[in-house]
Order: structure tokens, then sequence, then C-alpha cells
């Protein structure tokens, strides 16, 4: 039997499950990445113990709502991966061309990530709507920020990895590994919202805005190196150790000219208006 075939036969049990790994890591990565959109950084001013009590509200409920909210959010963006994979699932896509597609797709959305075409995320600007605070009831605004926060893709995109997310779901052709993968993702970024639980006072406030702020560059670095990597491992699954090799040297040449000598990149996002 062939090499190729081989590795097909190889990969045909395990193949599945490790694509289902792979697509699970970038959903983490892209919704940790999240947390420094200004709506994910103004969700941990709006929803904390100090604020909730200022409106009559109670934190641990309005939190529950938005991480249902998000969970909710997570679902949509898994349902249309998994509308998509099931037409997918009609291919039957063999292993070296499903990986392979993952690969060339990680490394693609690496270089977006990094500003190897010129422009790099955030993406689709667009806030959530903070006069719902004063408007509507807490599990209206709770739930309603966390679909759209959930979802991905109704407000600031800061990172690629999350239509990354969305297109290796597509690429299980599984609906119900699909929808899995979406509801896991909206959840991480909703649970985000307790990272405000212990904020009682403006000064705990700026410390964990402090903190985020020193994190912001070296994460959005990691999850550039989160997605090569499933470019790299896709890519020896789909075309051997050898034949990787061209996927780490085009990531490694387009990255190189953007990565910056300190973690901390010098050229900052404009501010949103």
């Amino acid at each position: 039997m062939a090499a190729g075939g081989l590795r097909e036969v190889a990969f045909a049990t395990v193949g599945p499950v490790l694509l289902v790994l792979l697509a699970l890591v970038v959903a983490l990565a892209a919704a940790t990445r999240s947390t420094w959109s200004p709506c994910g950084l103004s969700m941990l001013s709006t929803i904390t113990p100090m604020a909730e009590q200022s409106r009559g509200h109670r934190y641990g409920v309005t939190a529950t709502w938005f991480i249902l909210g998000a969970g909710l959010g997570g679902l949509t963006l898994g349902g249309a991966a998994a509308l998509l994979a099931a037409g997918l699932s009609v291919l039957d896509l063999s292993t070296t061309a499903t990986f392979g597609a993952a690969a060339v797709l990680a490394a693609a959305t690496a270089m977006v990530d990094a500003g190897t075409f010129g422009r790099r995320p955030p993406f689709f600007r667009r806030q959530v709507d903070d006069a719902w605070l004063a408007k509507y009831r807490a599990w209206v605004y709770g739930g309603g920020f966390g679909w759209q926060i959930g979802v991905g893709l109704a407000t600031y995109i800061m990172t690629a990895g999350v239509v990354l997310t969305a297109l290796l779901a597509v690429l299980t052709a599984s609906v119900t590994q699909a929808l899995a993968i979406g509801v896991i993702f909206g959840l991480a970024r909703g649970l985000v919202v307790l990272l405000g639980a212990r904020i009682t006072s403006p000064g705990a406030l700026g410390a964990v805005h402090q903190r985020l702020d020193a994190l912001e560059a070296p994460v959005r670095w990691a999850v550039v190196g989160v997605q090569v990597a499933v470019a790299l491992l896709a890519a020896v699954v789909a075309w051997g150790p050898m034949a990787a090799i061209p996927v780490v040297l085009a990531c490694a040449i387009a990255l190189a000219a953007r990565l910056p000598l300190g973690l901390r990149d010098p050229a900052q996002e404009p501010a949103p208006s």
C-alpha cells in the first residue's frame, strides 16, 4: 500500500477526533483574545458587583444571564457552521483534503492576525448598545450582551481565529461536533465576565484593567502562535513531516517581518470612536 494510503488508514479513526481537538484549541484561544475587544473590556466594567448594585440588580443573576446568552450566541455560530458541515459531509473529503484545508486556513489566519497582509484585527468595529443598561431589565441586557459576545461575529472581531474556529467546525463535517465547538467558544467568551466578580470598588476595577493591558500583546502573539502550531500539525497529518516544511517556512518568513522585538507591539490600535 502506498504511503498516502497508509496515512489515510492510520488517521481514519483518530483524524476526526484530532480535528475537533484542534478546533477547540483555536476556539479557546480566540475566545481568550476576544476579551480585549472594546465590548469585552466594557463588559468587565459594566457587569460587576459594584455596577449592578448601583442599578439595583444582583451581579450573580446578571452574570448568569450573560453566560447563558453567550452560550446561546455560540450555539448560533455553531448552528451556522453545522449547516455547512452537513453539506460538506456529502462530499466525504479524505483526511489529506480535510487537514490540508485546515493547514492552509490556519496559516492564513495567523498571518492575518500578525498583519502580514497590511492590516490586522480588529475588524467589524461594532459596539454593543450600552443604552440597554438604562432601558431594560438585567436579564435582557445580560442575555442580549452575552449573545452578541458569544456569537463572535456580531461585535468587534479581535482575531481571525474566530473565523478559523467556525471554518474548522465546518471541516468536521459533523453537525453535532460543529454545534459543540460553537457552544464551547461562546461559553468561553461568556465566562470571562467572572473576572469582574471581585470588582467592588473603582480601585479594583482599575487594577483588573491594568493587568489586562499588560497581557494584551503577549496574548495576541500567543494566539498567532496557536494558529501556526495548528497549521503545522494539520500539514503533518495531511502531507507528512517533510511536506510540512514549506508551511513552516512560509509562516516563519511571513511572521518574521511583523513580530516585534518585544512582546508589546509599538504600533497601538487606534482608539474606537
